[in-house]
């Protein structure tokens, strides 16, 4: 099948056939939950077109300051292990930790979820400094298309992420990239997008929608059709059936959920989990995945889970602050 043609011809439904055949056939019928983990608000470059941290940065006088408190970290990466959500990756921005910190931080979340994460920390080139504590390194690539990814991220040079995953592949780590649609790409930038998974034999790619912040470029740009976006996983599905696929969505379009899980997705993220959990929000994510034919693998609504634990003494606080501001959120909006 020509999966550019398809999409080009707006056949999606012809997609979403062939790719929910695949997917049931290679991955079962679990979808995931995931969280990716902030490790601080500053970036020390700040200058990607569509990104939050880029209206942040000229206001952060002590990067020190946008870094969040370790034990907070690890009382999140505690309530993912209770409700039974995947962490995505371990996220932050160039040098708001050092290498040595991100070491020391992964390897206390594998000790309290018992598997090793994920890192979206850039390009760097201290791989060789991590273990048995990291399963794959993400490259946030962005958009495939070098020319517009050159434009939007002019200090993540692709050649660069490229040259960190394949470095990667030597010291035997997974490798993912991030890609957001709706930043200005084309159907026809599918065949760049191709020719990165299939060169780097990636393991998982996640793709978000735009989120359009005040302040960036796109603040006034929509969010890209959900057709066209589940038509993107479905041809990316078909054209790769192992590979996994992440796809996120905001709070404010939770009816792409299904279209995305009959395209193609294993797992979801992107969701403010502390804001919706317990919720309507919360349910309906549920519901779409149940209405989807596929079964959940972690819960959005069940507070006995959230609130059955152990946890280090010093790290109880901020477990008790998080299931708080969700026990909080689950009241008022389902009154």
């Amino acid at each position: 099948m020509d999966v550019i043609r398809c999409l080009k011809d707006q056949r999606i439904l012809k997609l979403f056939e062939k790719a929910n055949k695949i997917t049931l056939s290679e991955h079962g019928d679990i979808i995931t939950l995931e969280r990716a983990i902030f490790l601080s608000w500053w970036c020390e470059m700040g200058d990607c077109a569509f990104c939050y941290m880029s209206t942040q940065k000229p206001l952060i006088k002590d990067p020190k300051k946008a870094r969040r408190n370790v034990n907070a970290i690890l009382a999140e990466a505690e309530i993912c292990k209770r409700i039974g959500w995947n962490i995505e990756f371990l996220s932050g921005g160039y040098k708001s930790f050092t290498t040595t910190e991100i070491k020391h931080i992964a390897k206390s979340i594998k000790d309290i979820t018992g598997s090793p994460v994920w890192l979206n920390i850039g390009i760097t080139k201290d791989l060789e400094e991590y273990g048995d504590e990291i399963e794959g390194i993400t490259g946030a690539i962005e958009t495939a298309n070098p020319r517009l990814q050159e434009k939007l991220c002019p200090s993540k040079p692709i050649n660069q992420i490229v040259e960190m995953l394949e470095l990667a592949e030597e010291l035997g780590f997974k490798k993912a990239i991030t890609i957001i649609l709706g930043v200005g790409e084309t159907i026809e930038d599918l065949e760049h997008l191709f020719k990165l998974i299939d060169n780097l034999k990636l393991d998982r790619i996640i793709f978000y929608s735009l989120n359009p912040h005040k302040g960036t470029i796109f603040e006034d740009t929509p969010q890209p059709p959900s057709l066209y976006y589940a038509g993107i996983v479905a041809a990316t599905r078909i054209k790769f059936p192992k590979i996994k696929i992440i796809t996120g969505t905001w709070i404010d379009n939770l009816a792409n959920i299904g279209p995305l899980i009959l395209a193609g997705a294993n797992g979801l993220t992107k969701f403010p989990l502390f804001k919706m959990f317990g919720t309507r929000y919360g349910k309906r994510v549920e519901e779409e995945v149940k209405w989807s034919g596929r079964k959940l693998k972690g819960t959005f609504t069940d507070h006995q889970k959230l609130l059955k634990g152990e946890a280090d003494e010093k790290l109880k606080p901020f477990i008790k602050r998080y299931i708080d501001m969700c026990l909080k959120k689950s009241y008022t909006l389902t009154q």
